[in-house]
């Protein structure tokens, strides 16, 4: 069905018309639930629904709106529905992590990022799709099948956080928290026109530890740069559980004249990517338009050498170390490309993986000493559109070591990284567009979206209709 002026809503509008009681938490809530269950068989997004749940969150919100000013804002996200990413604890529901190996776990305490959402007044509806543990660049595991593409029913949404980016993509929700190993919240909003963002590693802790602990990150999913700044602000600082989280609060954005005056670097390719043509036009495109805020961008071929074996073996190294003797004691249980690829890393030999991870050092260094000379580098997000939902991997880079090129450096590196919609590819699909910046400074990578929002415009819509094909 057609969305409605609800679903088309993003989390400050609809923050603002219940604030000024136009529209009611119990309202909104239950419209996001309806919208749920107008899309999901056609894009089966949710692993869980709590819709009893959302229903007393809704209402203890709508309480707290009559009680309090109209313009108060200490809890910026008071009623608005959002969906957690199935690899996040939320107290009571099921977590499965995409993994039937973890198909019976409840969590009897919330993750902090899941907590702080609480905190800051959102209601939460459920648990959206991943890959098991997030391996898979789309988003199928054999917990929940294939998850679907708003834009095109017969398209991945990617992965690993498809649900999460369909459940934003399609109205259900306007915000969703999702995670980010190697791309897996900046890839699929780019395939789905949508804003995400990868905080530094550690400004939002991850808690209990992901199966990958030195590459995880959780953040904010959303339709505009402000909504994700928003709940990034709210679920951002440190937690002693998570022992990398100990940054200090974040700072306030620069002003417009600083933005003005940030060294832009643009590297189409990062010196191995192979972005498709109808993305690296879109890309060049929106960059040229850009230059009206930052005329003297600078185009870099190479910033640095492919990282991709350093990612895999840290990644699935992690993901070995998670399912133990699972891999030998059931692993009919264990989605066959992830237990290929342990097998796989468990063949390597410990002297090469620790050569390996040497190198990440170097890696780093080589992002810093970029770092130093630049404040924000700009590439595509993704080197193709999104692709057909029963393909593994991206025509033309069935070869690639990773194919995500663009996202899982700054994995490494640990730098801020946002996707930004940009424009259309084949088969007007959406295109994404990619920033980057030093360590600890998110305040710049969003007044940098936000200024490249306003120049580029919302050239991505919300799509219209979910209807299964053939419907």
């Amino acid at each position: 069905m057609p969305l409605n002026d609800i679903d088309r809503m993003d989390a400050v509008s609809l923050s603002a018309a219940m604030r000024r009681r136009e529209l009611s938490p119990v309202e909104v809530t239950a419209r996001s639930l309806e919208r749920l269950e107008e899309t999901e068989s056609a894009l089966n997004a949710f692993v869980t629904v709590d819709r009893d749940g959302a229903m007393v969150q809704a209402r203890a919100a709508e309480a707290e709106l009559l009680r309090q000013p109209v313009e108060s804002t200490d809890r910026p996200l008071l009623g608005v529905p959002v969906s957690v990413k199935d690899l996040i604890d939320v107290a009571g529901l099921p977590c499965t992590f995409g993994s039937l190996t973890m198909k019976d776990y409840v969590p009897h305490e919330d993750a902090p990022s899941v907590a702080r959402v609480r905190h800051a007044g959102a209601v939460i509806i459920g648990k959206t799709t991943t890959s098991e543990f997030g391996y898979r660049g789309y988003t199928k595991s054999l917990v929940h099948g294939n998850t679907a593409n708003p834009w095109n029913l017969g398209r991945t949404p990617g992965g690993s956080s498809g649900g999460a980016v369909a459940s934003v993509a399609a109205g259900v929700t306007s915000i969703a928290l999702g995670t980010d190993g190697g791309g897996s919240i900046r890839s699929p909003c780019a395939l789905t026109g949508l804003v995400g963002i990868k905080p530094t590693f550690g400004r939002v802790p991850v808690w209990p530890a992901s199966a990958t602990p030195t590459l995880a990150h959780v953040g904010p999913i959303a339709r505009t740069v402000e909504d994700a700044s928003i709940l990034l602000r709210a679920i951002a600082g440190p937690d002693l559980r998570d022992a990398f989280s100990l940054y200090p609060a974040m700072a306030g954005e620069p002003d417009e004249r600083a933005v003005r005056r940030l060294r832009v670097a643009f590297s189409p390719t990062l010196g191995y990517g192979r972005p498709d043509p109808d993305v690296a036009r879109a890309v060049e495109a929106a960059v040229q338009r850009l230059r009206t805020i930052w005329p003297d961008i600078e185009l870099v071929d190479t910033v640095c050498p492919d990282p991709a074996e350093i990612l895999g073996a840290e990644f699935i190294g992690g993901c070995s170390a998670r399912l133990g003797d699972a891999i030998d004691a059931t692993p009919d249980l264990i989605d066959p490309p992830l237990l290929a690829a342990i097998r796989d890393f468990r063949a390597m030999g410990s002297d090469r993986f620790a050569r390996i991870m040497r190198r990440r050092l170097e890696h780093r260094e080589t992002l810093r000493r970029f770092f130093e000379r630049h404040d924000l580098l700009l590439t595509p997000t993704t080197p193709c559109v999104a692709w057909d939902i029963e393909r593994g991997l991206p025509p033309g880079h069935e070869t690639a070591a990773v194919w995500s090129y663009f996202t899982y450096p700054f994995n490494l590196g640990h730098q801020p990284a946002g996707s930004l919609p940009c424009g259309f590819g084949r088969n007007g699909l959406p295109v994404g567009l990619q920033f980057i910046t030093q360590m600890l400074q998110e305040p710049v990578l969003v007044a940098a979206m936000r200024a490249a929002e306003h120049a580029l415009g919302r050239p991505v819509s919300t799509p219209v209709d979910c209807r299964p094909q053939g419907a």
